[in-house]
């Protein structure tokens, strides 16, 4: 079904940084969650998600109930959510989300990174288009039919369902995320999942090569060392030497 996990797979990337950035990212989204969807996980679906997904990346448990409290407290930043997109170097498809409090700040930031990097940022949905918003979850398993008549009877809208090397992955519109994961929870005892995050996929690919790698190198450095980004999407295979 679809194109192959492993071309998804490495269309699938971020940008990563030093732990203080991942702590940074990890309690800024857990804040916004928390203060917009209550402080309760069982009840805030999203603020589960996430804390689920910030223990995965080691963030210590003082951080996330740091960022609880604080929300819970109602005091702190007001944070909204704030989407670029544009062309990348090799003219490669980018999106930005940020969440600032500030955003002439955040804006004049972003700007920087295309503009020194000879790229350029776009008008809101200028690449979005060219991405799905899938909700992935890959766990050990080897029977793809079997996975798909769970989802099935849970009512869940399948997107596609990719087996691999004793690995089944699971594409789902974001939406659909929480009734597929708790579906599979159920029926699957003590599942693990090793891919479990909602992110944009490309539809299409750009290889990236030559004098392009290290300008795009340079751009995505840029924009992980920027405060208020928090993840970076493209559709860039950079070919390296």
């Amino acid at each position: 079904m679809g194109r192959a996990f492993e071309v998804r797979k490495a269309a699938m990337a971020k940008t990563a940084g030093a732990k203080t950035k991942v702590y940074s990212k990890y309690g800024k989204e857990i804040y916004v969650s928390a203060k917009n969807g209550g402080p309760d996980p069982e009840t805030n679906l999203s603020l589960r998600r996430l804390m689920e997904k910030a223990k995965k990346d080691q963030v210590p448990s003082h951080v996330i109930e740091k960022a609880i409290d604080k929300a819970a407290g109602g005091a702190g930043e007001d944070f909204v959510a704030a989407r670029y997109e544009g062309f990348g170097p090799g003219n490669c498809m980018v999106i930005v989300d940020c969440l600032t409090d500030n955003n002439n700040r955040t804006i004049t930031d972003v700007r920087n990174c295309f503009t020194k990097t000879n790229s350029k940022i776009g008008a809101p949905g200028a690449v979005g288009h060219m991405f799905d918003h899938f909700g992935i979850l890959t766990f050990k398993h080897d029977d793809e039919e079997a996975i798909l008549d769970i989802l099935m009877e849970a009512d869940v809208d399948v997107n596609d369902i990719e087996a691999e090397e004793g690995n089944i992955t699971v594409f789902v519109p974001h939406t659909e995320y929480f009734k597929a994961k708790t579906a599979l929870t159920a029926a699957l005892e003590g599942v693990e999942f090793e891919v479990d995050e909602i992110t944009f996929v490309p539809q299409t690919e750009v290889e990236v090569s030559g004098d392009d790698v290290a300008v795009f190198d340079k751009f995505m450095n840029m924009l992980n060392e920027c405060d208020d980004v928090q993840d970076v999407y493209h559709n860039a295979v950079v070919k390296r030497d």
